[in-house]
This record gives structure tokens, C-alpha cells and sequence, in this order.
């Protein structure tokens, strides 16, 4: 009954190749539209996907699989291990399908303003529809290869849209960065799923390896399982791998609202819930590295957010925190049990969907301000509240949802990883507890820079007008509609429909919990009014100039960029590149340019014996006849 699924994958697959192939001869509007009826399409059969699964009676263990085509195994390597393409439906797979779907068509209905007169405009849509094509075919992939196969295509599709752009050198760094720092992390997950493979004699996500024992004892799946993090690492954009997501911020706004909230940088969250059977059961060290790895990452994100100036870097880092709290989510379960560990799990893919709705929120918000001030800088805004309404009101609601201030979803998923972290530890608790503090300081520090402050002469004013405006309708829209989304998301009784087991799970806060988030996220709130509302406030420079050293430091990412140059080119290309290099250009090359000198000077010397006359080669026949002839005689 699941069939028409496939046209879900089929029909980005076609919008790619007309407007990739035919987009020369394609009017910009009509790409737009030809993209946009796509997604509406596709987003049309994930819901009724959704439906279908989540109403109608399911197997045994709630999964629905199909192989194509018509249930054939595509390559075997033995009687098990094989390689198949297909589409698995569960309920993981299935909300993200929702999601994806959701957030891409929004994005799809916003670019058709945003992007109104950009060059490639037709190329653009054609990215678009490649990117959502590959983020669907990794998420009801069958088996672990197959989520590869379509993990690669992700990065691809993110390296055309980051690179969009491909006049501008900052874009094309930008570009060139995410790809290269997610190939280096996808090695770390390839060679995972090839020790996985031979010992597990398997590529799907069944928790049975095989009949190999020394996978399920020993060292092994925590190698395998803790290898392919690494290609989660890189995607989701944990540290020391995050350094690619802020310079990503180069391509489009719309772009970044779909990298940032359904697709790439929630493959990495989506990878460790899809294996969390193998996690539990065979590494659950490496779980809780996790956890502590994104807890990490969230504090260290959070406080760079505190004092990034250009608004989409702010929410850049934003993302980074949030992926770590769904990473600690995962990380801080101790089974699947959902009464006793699986509510990190649980509440990882709750925060993963209502993120998801209120991070494009504010992405497409930052778009509609940089559209009216051209500019991304906080320091050419102020004010914009009054010139900018709908944007204004539907920004502060995906403010306070981020923040958690109860009913928006944002509270609800986030109350419920706190809870999960409290469960696990009284630490991890209070440390992400401060964390979902920072968060609300530094959002509302956002908020209060772009809508209140000061007035400014709004960005420039060659090419913009003294006054903002609103922005047209076709970005308005999935402004509204996200923002009632994030309004009513958390009260879906998400723990119904997921859990790591397939058992239903109430929602149920935990008061102490809930209160104690809430008040620290209002008191959060409450120091960025008193230090960003009023432009006559200077507690925001004095604190700078008080704790410059770390101001500036944190302003710089802390530096790791530049570590990262340091190492590559310092000592990698210094001390270890340069000397290979010199050895390969004078050793290797000089000896076969040895070689090569050599049998010139021969050929020299013997290219006279071939000079054509017969005479001399009736003198030299001659010469040997007798000297063979004396040799013999002697």
C-alpha cells in the first residue's frame, strides 16, 4: 500500500534533470514554479505517507520495506551481505520524511521572492530539488550503504548551493571548506561501515551482526559504531568538525534555512538514532562519548553566539548547540527502555522535528531583515519593528520557542532532554541547564539588535531604502506558517508515534525541571533586555572591554580556524608535504630522468649501425662471419 512512495524520491529526481538540463531554455518563473509544484507534491505524499503508517495497522516491529525494483538484490557478495536499494518506512524515517518535505517546500515558496532576478535562478531550483532528493533517499534508505550513497549526494548538493554564488571568492572558499571537512569525516565513516560489513557479514541496521562472534565481544562495533560518528560528527557539525558550518552561511539565506533545519546538518542526529539498536547493544561507551561530545559542543557554540555580529553566523552557531543537544539526548540513554533510558531518544527526535520548524523560522526571518537592509551585520539594523511586522512577530515567536518558554514546542522538546539529562546525571543536567540559558540570552540579544535599539541608516544607502519594508508575500507566507507550526508543534504526543523501541510514551514534564529551565531562561531573557533593548545602554561594551581577552577570542571562534591552518599548512604542507614533495621532484623524478638520459647516450651510439646503407652492413656481416669462424678455429 506503501507504493506511490517511490514517486517521493522520483519526482526530485525529474525537477533536478529538467531544470538542470533544460533550465537554458526555461523561463526563471516558470523553473520556480516547476521546482515548487514538485516539492508541493512531494510533500502532498509524505503526509499522506504519515498518515497511512502512523493509522493504519503496521507489522510487528512497525517497519515497512521495499526493495526496487521488484524486490530484487541489486549486487551480492555472499549469502547475506549485500547491497540493496530501496525504501524502509519507520517511524524515524517516516517524521523525517514530514520534516524534510515541509521545511524544503516553505523554502521553495520563500525563494520565489528571495531569489526574484538572481542570476541562475533556474540552476538554483535545480540544486534545490537535487539536495531534497538526496536528504529523502538517505532517510528511508534500507541499509547502511545505501544511506552512504545518498550521505555523498547530501554533501554534493551542499557544496553546489553553498558555492552558488561562484563569482564571489568568499563563497567558493566557503564551499570548498564544507566539502573537504566532510570528506574527511565521511572516510572515518566509510571505513565504519566496511569493518562493520565484513565482520557483521551485513549492511542493514538489524542488531544481529552475524555469525561472526568477535563483533559482538571485544573492541570491534565500538570501532565500527564509533567510525561512522565520526561521518555524523562532520555532517551534524560537532566540534572540532564544526568549522565549516559558519562560512556556509555564504550561500543563500534560504539555503542555509534548509542545510540548518531539515537536511544536512541533522543527518549526523538522524545517523546515531537510525543505529541506536547497535549503540545500545554492542557500544554503549561510545553512546555516552557522544553525549558528552555534544554536550561540549553545545557549550562551546552557545558562548561563541554570545558575541558573533553578522546575524546569520549568530544563528549558525545556534545550530551547532541545538545539534548538540540532540546529540546528548541519544548519548545520555542507558537502554531502550523507554521508562528507563529511551526517553533521550525520544526526546532527541522531538527537539530534531521542532527545531527543524522553528530554526527555518529564524533562518527565513534573518532573510526577509537582510533582503529589506541589505546587509547581515546587527550594526545596520535597529528599529526594524516598526517598518517590519509580520517578520517582527513570527522572529519572536521562533525566538521564545529556542529559548523555551512554554506552550511553544520549543519548551516541550527541550524540558524533555533536560529531563533525560537529569536521569543520566546531575551534571550533564545542570550543565545543559545553563546551556538552554545561554541560548535564550544570546537569541534575544539577536532580537533585541535587529527590532529595537536605535534607529540606523539601514544598510546601504545606494542600493536600499531609508526605510525598510515588509517583504512580498511569497516570503511572508512560510514565515506564518512555520511560526504557527512552532506554536502548536509540542502539543503532538510525539512519545505516541516514536520511541527507540516501537512501545508508545507519554509526555509527561518533569515540574522541578520545567520551572527551574523556565526561570533561568527568563532571567537569561531579562539581562539581554536590560543590556540590548535600550540603545543607551553600554553594558554590553563595558562587559566587552572588562573581559576583553575573552570578547575577542570568542568573536574568533576561539581560533581553531586558525589552528586548523596552522596544522594543514604549517606542519602537514611545512614538515611533511614540502619534504615528500623535494624527494619526488629530486630523487624519484632524477632517477628516471637517469634512466631516461641513459638510453639516449645509448641510442646514440648504436643509431649508427642503423644508418641505411648496405654497403657498411656487408662490411660488419663480414667482420662477424670471420671473427666467428677465428673463434671457432681457436
Amino acid at each position: 500500500m506503501f507504493d506511490f512512495t517511490i514517486f517521493i524520491l522520483i519526482l526530485p529526481l525529474l525537477s533536478f534533470l529538467i531544470l538542470g538540463i533544460g533550465g537554458k531554455w526555461i523561463k526563471p518563473v516558470i523553473a520556480g514554479y516547476i521546482g515548487s509544484i514538485s516539492l508541493g507534491i512531494i510533500t502532498i505524499l509524505s503526509y499522506a505517507t504519515a498518515w497511512m503508517y502512523f493509522t493504519l495497522p503496521r507489522l510487528a516491529d512497525g517497519t515497512f520495506e521495499k526493495l526496487m525494483p521488484y524486490n530484487e538484490v541489486w549486487l551480492r557478495f555472499t549469502n547475506t551481505l549485500h547491497f540493496d536499494l530501496g525504501i524502509l518506512l519507520d517511524p524515524i524515517s517516516v517524521m523525517m520524511l514530514v520534516v524534510i518535505t515541509t521545511v524544503s517546500f516553505m523554502v521553495h515558496i520563500y525563494s520565489l521572492g528571495y531569489m526574484k532576478g538572481e542570476q541562475g535562478f533556474q540552476r538554483y531550483y535545480a540544486f534545490l530539488s537535487l539536495f531534497t532528493m538526496s536528504m529523502l533517499g538517505l532517510v528511508v534508505a534500507t541499509n547502511i550503504f545505501q544511506m552512504y550513497l545518498f550521505w555523498e549526494l547530501v554533501g554534493v548538493s551542499s557544496y553546489l548551493l553553498i558555492g552558488f554564488y561562484y563569482t564571489k571568492p568568499a563563497a567558493i572558499a566557503a564551499s570548498k571548506k564544507a566539502f573537504i571537512v566532510t570528506r574527511f569525516a565521511d572516510l572515518g565513516f566509510l571505513i565504519g561501515i566496511l569493518i562493520y560489513g565484513f565482520y557483521g557479514d551485513t549492511f542493514g541496521f538489524n542488531p544481529v551482526l552475524g555469525p561472526h562472534e568477535e563483533l559482538g565481544t571485544g573492541t570491534l562495533p565500538a570501532l565500527a559504531l564509533g567510525l561512522m560518528f565520526i561521518g555524523g560528527a562532520g555532517k551534524s557539525a560537532m566540534f572540532p568538525l564544526h568549522i565549516w558550518l559558519p562560512d556556509a552561511m555564504e550561500g543563500p539565506t534560504p539555503v542555509s534555512a534548509l542545510i540548518h533545519a531539515a537536511t544536512m546538518v541533522v543527518a549526523g542526529v538522524y545517523l546515531v538514532a537510525r543505529m541506536f539498536p547497535l549503540f545500545i547493544g554492542y557500544a554503549p561507551g561510545v553512546l555516552e562519548i557522544i553525549g558528552w561530545v555534544g554536550a561540549f559542543t553545545a557549550l562551546f557554540a552557545a558562548v561563541i553566539a554570545c558575541v558573533q555580529t553578522d546575524i546569520k553566523r549568530v544563528l549558525a552557531f545556534s545550530t551547532i548547540s541545538q545539534i548538540g543537544f540532540m546529540m546528548v539526548a541519544l548519548g545520555v540513554c542507558t537502554s531502550d527502555d523507554p521508562h528507563t533510558g529511551g526517553l533521550g531518544y525520544m526526546a532527541s527526535m522531538f527537539h530534531l522535528f521542532t527545531h527543524a520548524m522553528f530554526k527555518a523560522l529564524l533562518f527565513l526571518g534573518a532573510g526577509s531583515i537582510i533582503h529589506a537592509v541589505h546587509s547581515n551585520e546587527m550594526s545596520a539594523m535597529g528599529g526594524l519593528r516598526k517598518y517590519m511586522p509580520v517578520t517582527h512577530i513570527t522572529f519572536l515567536i521562533a525566538c521564545l520557542a529556542i529559548a523555551g518558554i512554554p506552550p511553544l514546542s520549543g519548551f516541550v522538546s527541550k524540558d524533555e532532554i533536560l529531563t533525560a539529562c537529569f536521569s543520566y546525571s546531575p551534571v550533564m543536567g545542570w550543565v545543559m541547564t545553563g546551556i538552554a540559558g545561554l541560548t535564550a540570552f544570546y537569541m534575544f540579544r539577536l532580537y533585541y539588535n535587529i527590532f529595537w535599539g536605535g534607529e540606523v541608516s539601514h544598510g546601504n544607502l545606494a542600493v536600499a531604502p531609508r526605510h525598510p519594508h515588509e517583504s512580498p508575500v511569497s516570503m511572508l507566507f512560510p514565515l506564518i506558517f512555520l511560526a504557527l507550526v512552532t506554536c502548536v508543534a509540542g502539543f503532538i504526543p510525539f512519545g505516541k508515534f516514536i520511541s527507540s523501541n516501537g512501545q508508545a510514551y507519554d509526555i509527561h514534564l518533569n515540574t522541578t525541571i520545567a520551572v527551574t529551565s523556565v526561570i533561568v531562561a527568563v532571567i537569561a531573557i531579562g539581562v539581554a533586555t536590560w543590556m540590548y533593548m535600550r540603545p543607551s545602554r553600554t553594558v554590553a561594551q563595558k562587559l566587552a572591554q572588562r573581559f576583553s581577552g575573552l570578547h575577542k577570542d570568542a568573536y574568533n571562534r576561539f581560533y581553531i580556524d586558525n589552528i586548523y591552518q596552522f596544522v594543514t599548512h604549517r606542519i602537514i604542507f611545512g614538515c611533511i608535504s614540502t619534504p615528500i614533495a623535494w624527494f619526488d621532484r629530486h630523487v624519484v623524478d632524477g632517477f628516471f630522468n637517469f634512466l631516461a638520459w641513459g638510453a639516449n647516450v645509448a641510442s646514440e651510439g648504436l643509431k649508427g649501425f642503423q644508418s641505411g646503407r648496405v654497403q657498411q652492413y656487408a662490411i660488419v656481416f663480414l667482420c662477424g662471419a670471420v671473427a666467428l669462424v677465428l673463434l671457432l678455429i681457436l
